[in-house]
């Protein structure tokens, strides 16, 4: 097996198992337990929201919550954000964010709220002065992706917390759950309000997340109950996880694998894009606006589907970039922000590298997808297009 789908989900680490391994047998009590057995565990809960807290560079640990996923903490932070401001119906977002943002902005719209989405350019980069100009008076919460999960590109955090402390008193929310554990982040440094992320992104455990509050921001809890969380979110604590979370962080944090994955990620991108005719780069060429993992390639006048068909079949694990459904025949809407054409949005595969992955399982990659893209070139409708790229290649 070749696992280059690190986007969608990653393997727990070895030291993460480890760490958790006690806390699914000898220590099963319950952290809001008075007891012995109950300190223990509450201690080990508060151990990990200081690694994740050191991780994501918080000013302090208590602005760590512990929620069950990114998709939670963004649903959190956007309705949170809406219910301390019940007066102001306007919310800046951009085409291109995860559908845990995207599709809870729809929703709001049919509910009275106005959406301003921005959009990006060719290469994905956000429209800076369009976010500028959607900024009022009466915008309640910003959101914005730190790094687009489908093509990597990352967006200028810093510069757009700037922007929006300068001309509105809209709260900051930041969709972190692509870049945790792949880049540096320092909230303490950032005007960031709101700040979601996913253990599972990162070798830590699926079903287990979190949501950065700076101090002095308040939000209603989520799910009605206890008071677990310091009253922020009902809910028996999922201890398990947590410390899963906290020993992910500390790996994350003291692991320097990145220059090997960005090593990794160039060699296969580099050769894709010099040995396969039809391959176009889904991304700005200048790869430190990108994560260092992600490559979203596109194979013009094919079908990712079929491309995802066969590399599964030779057990190299990818995910089509497109979300192209056989119903609506429409590309994602992160490609379509970006204006590529369907014949190339179809045919979009993303690549992404992790720290297990080896250049060995890369080379063996650059082996098999040539013949699977040339087979699906000769099966392709599209016969001139292509001998026209195939013949300005040599």
């Amino acid at each position: 097996m070749i696992y280059l789908d690190n986007n969608a989900t990653t393997r727990i680490a070895p030291e993460v198992a480890e760490a958790m391994l006690p806390y699914l047998t000898k220590f099963f009590g319950n952290p809001s337990s008075a007891h012995a057995l109950g300190r223990e565990m509450k201690q080990a809960v508060e151990n990990a929201r200081q690694e994740v807290a050191e991780l994501i560079g918080a000013a302090d640990a208590s602005e760590v919550v512990f929620t069950s996923c990114g998709s939670e903490s963004d649903n959190w932070a956007i309705n949170g954000a809406l219910a301390t401001q019940p007066e102001k119906k306007h919310i800046v977002t951009t085409q291109v964010e995860h559908e845990a943002v995207r599709n809870l902005c729809q929703q709001l719209e049919t509910q009275g709220y106005e959406v301003s989405w921005i959009g990006v350019n060719s290469e994905g980069e956000l429209d800076m002065e369009g976010l500028r100009q959607a900024l009022r008076d009466d915008t309640a919460i910003v959101s914005v992706m730190l790094a687009n999960n489908e093509t990597g590109v990352l967006f200028p955090i810093s510069e757009i917390g700037q922007l929006v402390r300068e001309r509105t008193n809209a709260l900051f929310h930041v969709d972190g759950v692509q870049a945790v554990g792949k880049l540096p982040i320092d909230l303490k440094s950032w005007q960031v309000d709101l700040f979601a992320l996913s253990g599972h992104k990162f070798h830590a455990p699926q079903g287990i997340g979190a949501l950065y509050m700076r101090r002095g921001v308040d939000l209603p809890s989520f799910i009605v109950g206890g008071k677990q969380e310091d009253g922020r979110r009902a809910g028996t604590s999922a201890v398990p996880g947590i410390v899963g979370l906290g020993a992910a962080s500390r790996l994350a944090r003291l692991e320097d694998d990145h220059d090997t994955v960005l090593d990794l990620r160039n060699l296969l991108e580099d050769s894709i894009l010099n040995e396969i005719p039809n391959a176009r780069l889904n991304g700005p060429a200048d790869r430190s606006k990108r994560l260092p993992n992600t490559s979203n390639i596109s194979f013009e006048y094919v079908e990712g589907q079929n491309i995802l068909t066969h590399l599964d079949e030779a057990g190299i694990y990818v995910s089509t970039g497109s979300a192209c459904h056989s119903s609506s025949h429409e590309s994602s809407p992160t490609l379509r922000a970006m204006n590529v054409p369907y014949t190339a949005a179809q045919g979009s595969v993303r690549f992404s590298v992790g720290r297990y992955n080896t250049e060995a399982e890369i080379r063996e990659t650059l082996t098999v997808l040539p013949g699977i893209i040339k087979k699906l070139v000769d099966m392709s409708p599209y016969e001139n297009e292509l001998k026209a790229l195939y013949a300005k290649r040599g």
